[in-house]
């Protein structure tokens, strides 16, 4: 087992060392989850924030820490995925399932997303996030997602590579079938 030195213990990251390879790693969370959502006639739930690290807007799929909050420590990842999606956009999924775990960005840190499809979604809260998060949630018909993203990238918001993860993942899946 290599050894794993610390170099700073941040309140929701730190960085660590192993072999002279410096990586970030999150002591409070046991990983990242996202949930690409769809109503019933197929519009698309998205969410956009300001991200202080960018220094922008980003347009993203919802997406939470897992076991970051000492009530969820035990939760099972497709329950969290089922939380966040209702905390920040107010939609409960009909039908949920995985759709693809992978490294974040595995040079730079040992966090592993694991993304959701969420299916037959309906609006049964408010959403907004929580604990000051002000998030904006769009539904946009699937037709129309493309130049949506489009449009929002000529206004100056980034958009999450997740989307395009989960589109990638959801049309390579039905050539499949």
């Amino acid at each position: 087992m290599p050894e794993i030195t610390s170099h700073h213990e941040g309140r929701f990251l730190s960085l660590r060392e192993i072999n002279d390879w410096e990586f970030a790693t999150r002591p409070n969370a046991t990983g990242v989850v996202g949930t690409f959502a769809f109503t019933a006639d197929r519009q698309v739930i998205l969410v956009e924030q300001y991200r202080r690290p960018v220094g922008a807007r980003v347009l993203e799929i919802c997406a939470g820490l897992i076991g970051d909050e000492e009530e969820f420590a035990n939760e099972a990842i497709i329950d969290c995925a089922a939380r966040e999606l209702l905390e920040e956009t107010g939609y409960t999924a009909g039908k949920i399932s995985p759709l693809l775990s992978s490294p974040t960005s595995a040079g730079m840190t040992d966090e592993i997303t694991h993304l959701f499809l969420a299916e037959d979604c309906v609006k049964t809260e408010a959403g907004g996030g929580v604990g000051g998060e002000d998030i904006t949630t769009h539904v946009v018909h699937s037709n129309e997602l493309a130049s949506f993203m489009r449009a929002k990238e000529k206004a100056g918001v980034q958009i999450d590579f997740k989307i395009h993860a989960c589109l990638g993942a959801l049309q390579l899946g039905d050539q499949g079938d």
